[in-house]
């Protein structure tokens, strides 16, 4: 399965990757939409088997499970071989 974050949603003032809480997305085949929170996303991205993006054509980035030493695992987009920070310039919701 294939799906597009459209919006997140942070817990508090400071908006980090770490801080995001839910993501909504829409599913890119079916157009479904729905929302989740950080740890289901995390397991969804960690499973291999579904595609999770940020953006749309030019700028369609991938989207990867940060397993930090200390603390609890996160999402962050990944393009062209760096970590980037495109969750952090979605919509809240």
């Amino acid at each position: 399965m294939a799906i597009r974050i459209t919006h997140v949603r942070f817990s508090g003032q400071e908006k980090t990757h770490q801080t995001i809480i839910r993501y909504a997305w829409t599913n890119t085949a079916t157009g479904a939409t729905g929302d989740n929170d950080k740890p289901t996303m995390v397991s969804f991205v960690d499973s291999k088997k579904n595609k999770v993006v940020v953006g749309t054509g030019a700028n369609e980035v991938q989207v990867g499970a940060v397993h930090p030493d200390v603390g609890k695992p996160y999402l962050r987009t990944y393009a062209d071989g760096k970590w980037t920070n495109n969750l952090l310039s979605l919509p809240t919701f």
